[in-house]
């Protein structure tokens, strides 16, 4: 899994004037606080960066600020075409402003227009050198580009400017990991989850763990998405698959019964658990499951196979 990030503009509040007195100056603070933080959910962040627009108040750089913010909110909300507008009007307003390439780069990527994003990126890079992140995310617009040689420079650059972006670190880890290079991509997704740890971070060191068969390893992170993310039946799929692996069928027909209740659309978890039960005898249970396997995927080979060593006709 790849990803790649944005840049909130953040302000120095106490250089905000003192003149305007009481709640004005408390709104307005507020305001920018949600326009600018990192934390901020993107409606809110929407909202106050439209206020602050909408005030028509702020001296330019600041108000290209307010622009570029609001561009990220819209592109978490997917709104695109807005958050592009946005984004070149922070553009038009300060030239110079690397963070609004960076984040015009961003929407470009999730439009999949890679070569307008990467040219965002090379911007934001020109104009400021030492721009971690805007590496980090041209190497993931390179890599979608089939680049791998330059999206791991970039990544790996990234990772130098940076020592604590973790997202730069899962990246390069995601490259470490297709060139089957395990060993590198436990390391890189251990930084990862050290610095920022997440549901993914887990669930992609606990793939790189199982493919160097290190079970009980790849058990525990699996393990430690379920207790992150009790719903997630990605945790009980891949913790399920383990347990088979050792030759626990109890244990993963178990899980996979609570990776099947948070997703009852996953084929492979049907065949997995159906596979099971044909191990442990039950055979009504194992056809019911198997069969729900093909409705999903019905060129499922492992589950078309089962059924007819079963004895099911086709």
């Amino acid at each position: 899994m790849r990803s790649f990030s944005w840049v909130a503009v953040w302000l120095a509040f106490a250089a905000l004037t003192l003149a305007c007195a009481g709640p004005v100056a408390a709104e307005s603070e507020e305001n920018w606080q949600l326009c600018a933080g990192s934390a901020t959910a993107p409606d809110l962040r929407v909202t106050a960066c439209a206020a602050i627009i909408d005030g028509k108040t702020e001296t330019s750089e600041r108000l290209a600020n307010a622009y570029c913010n609001r561009g990220h909110g819209l592109t978490e909300q997917r709104h695109f075409h807005d958050a592009i507008a946005d984004l070149n009007e922070a553009i038009r307003i300060a030239p110079s402003h690397a963070c609004a390439y960076n984040n015009r780069g961003r929407a470009y990527a999730f439009k999949r227009d890679f070569d307008r994003a990467i040219s965002d990126y090379d911007e934001a890079i020109r104009l400021q050198p030492s721009f971690a992140l805007a590496f980090n995310n041209r190497g993931d617009a390179r890599l979608a580009k089939g680049d791998v040689p330059g999206a791991f420079t970039d990544f790996d650059t990234a990772i130098k400017l940076d020592p604590t972006l973790a997202i730069a670190y899962g990246n390069r880890a995601y490259i470490f990991y297709q060139m089957r290079d395990t060993t590198h991509a436990i390391a890189d997704y251990t930084m990862q989850i050290k610095l920022k740890p997440d549901v993914l971070a887990y669930i992609n060191r606990g793939n790189a763990y199982r493919d160097s068969e290190q079970l009980d390893r790849a058990a525990a992170d699996y393990g430690e998405v379920i207790r992150i993310a009790p719903e997630d039946a990605r945790g009980w799929r891949n913790r399920g698959l383990i347990r088979l692996f050792q030759g626990d069928n109890k244990s993963g027909i178990a899980d996979y019964d609570k990776a099947l209740q948070y997703d009852s659309t996953d084929a492979d978890s049907w065949n997995n658990r159906g596979q099971a039960k044909i191990r442990l005898g039950d055979k009504p249970g194992a056809i019911a499951d198997l069969k729900k396997a093909l409705e999903l995927y019905p060129d499922l080979p492992t589950a078309r196979e089962a059924l007819q060593k079963l004895g099911v006709k086709l």
